[in-house]
């Protein structure tokens, strides 16, 4: 087995000649700090809304090659997270963001076919599965709100016959299943935009990492090991990364993923009747997310991966033999068909998490920008944030800069050492509980105290 910080998805792509390292002063009207999903798809659309404006991206590796390219590739809708949105913003809000993240789909569709981007766009929708009794129907809340919304075609209930006929695993009791969703080659993607963008003169330069930001009345600077760039915009689009910065650092929290990939299997897949496209997850809030790919492999992730301490990203975080010992156990218990089959490849990464698990555009002044905290569902919504934030870059008033989601009020992080300690003692309870409720067990008070901490606080937890 292969076991890299790259993963399967960015193995499988051609190289290409990385662009430049920054080494000089230079000038812009925007400045991208971030080479991933958002950062790009930023660029890009502030190119289609003013082809003339010069844009700069700074990416300290290569585009794509960080979180962006080596995901699960499930792209996405914001339906399950319709309770959450009601809740935090009101009825009109939640359902507003609900259908602009749902076009965000249809958007990423369209592109591809548009810009001739074969990224193995599939829209075979998403399917929320039970795997225990303590998680049948947890999808209710999710329901109600479509229903009371009038959105109720946003989900289907299914039993778990009719669960069992999309994908059958011994391990489904019932299900969710959510049109608004698709699968993608996440390096093909990211690839992909790069390359569109630099056709549209946008000046990217790589293996560029940001040292400084100051801000000053004629906008910001930018100071990289060998350069600097000015710009009366600044957008930051770093994930994770974001944590580095002053202003940031108890914005959001970090937390890491990992996944495995087997050999192809097309004719267990046939056995399964998992042949629909579907993107697939259990219903614990230490998720489980399953696809399968173009040439008839499972691929694998599970978010239950260690706390990152501040802004600490790598190491582990990308490789953890013991992750995906633990990653290669769940799969084989949720398709024991795999018995004899071999798993060629394994990774992980940061996952950047917001204390609601949505999205945020949040404006640190009148001109920088930042988009962030997708909490592992970053494909779909990632374009969402681009375009929301070329329209804030450019002082337009689109739809998409009015939306709940761009400067909410939100609970804050505890700081550093507290975060990291807090948050491994709760991942840990969480963890337990979970196991615990899978096997049929009671779940003790202590461990349900610690698990309720977090909306204690105002942070919401799972989904």
């Amino acid at each position: 087995m292969r076991h890299d910080a790259e993963g399967f998805w960015l193995a499988g792509i051609d190289e290409v000649p990385p662009c430049d390292v920054l080494e000089s002063e230079t000038s812009a009207d925007v400045l991208i700090v971030g080479g991933g999903y958002t950062g790009m798809w930023t660029a890009w659309w502030i190119k289609q809304h003013e082809p003339g404006v010069d844009v700069v991206l700074l990416e300290s590796r290569l585009c794509g090659h960080g979180p962006s390219g080596r995901n699960g590739g499930f792209c996405n809708s914001m339906w399950f997270s319709l309770p959450t949105l009601r809740r935090n913003f009101g009825d009109s809000a939640a359902l507003e963001v609900g259908r602009a993240a749902a076009d965000s789909i249809r958007s990423i569709g369209r592109w591809c076919a548009e810009q001739e981007v074969d990224a193995d766009f599939r829209a075979g929708g998403y399917l929320q599965a039970s795997t225990a009794p303590a998680h049948d129907g947890t999808w209710g809340p999710v329901q109600e709100a479509c229903e009371e919304l009038g959105a109720g075609e946003a989900l289907q209930i299914l039993d778990a016959d009719a669960t069992r006929a999309r994908c059958d695993s011994p391990l489904f009791r019932g299900s969710a299943f959510y049109p608004d969703a698709a699968t993608v080659n996440p390096a093909i993607l990211a690839a992909g935009l790069r390359e569109r963008l630099l056709g549209l003169g946008v000046r990217i330069y790589e293996r560029t990492p940001l040292e400084r930001l100051r801000h000053d009345v004629s906008g910001g600077r930018a100071d990289t090991p060998s350069g600097s760039v000015r710009a009366g915009t600044v957008v930051l689009a770093g994930g994770g990364r974001l944590l580095e910065l002053r202003g940031m650092k108890r914005a959001l929290t970090a937390t890491s993923s990992h996944m495995v990939v087997t050999e192809p299997v097309p004719d267990l897949l046939e056995e399964l009747g998992w042949t629909g496209g579907e993107c697939i997850t259990d219903s614990r809030a230490m998720i489980h997310y399953f696809r399968t790919t173009k040439d008839g492999r499972i691929a694998f992730g599970w978010g239950g991966g260690r706390i990152v301490f501040g802004a600490h990203l790598g190491g582990r975080t990308e490789v953890d033999g013991s992750m995906v010992t633990e990653v290669s156990t769940h799969l084989r218990r949720f398709f024991p068909q795999l018995e004899g089959r071999r798993i060629e490849h394994a990774w992980g990464g940061p996952i950047d998490v917001s204390p609601t698990h949505l999205p945020v555009v949040r404006s640190l002044d009148d001109a920088t920008f930042a988009g962030y905290g997708y909490t592992g569902n970053g494909v779909g919504p990632s374009q969402l944030l681009g375009r929301t934030m070329a329209a804030m870059a450019l002082g337009r008033t689109d739809p998409e800069t009015r939306l709940a989601i761009v400067d909410p009020q939100q609970a804050r992080v505890p700081p550093e050492p507290f975060r990291y300690v807090g948050g491994a003692a709760i991942r840990r309870a969480m963890l337990r509980k979970e196991r615990l409720e899978e096997e049929g067990r009671k779940v003790g008070p202590l461990t349900r105290a610690i698990c309720g901490v977090p909306e204690r606080l105002g942070i919401h937890v799972g989904r």
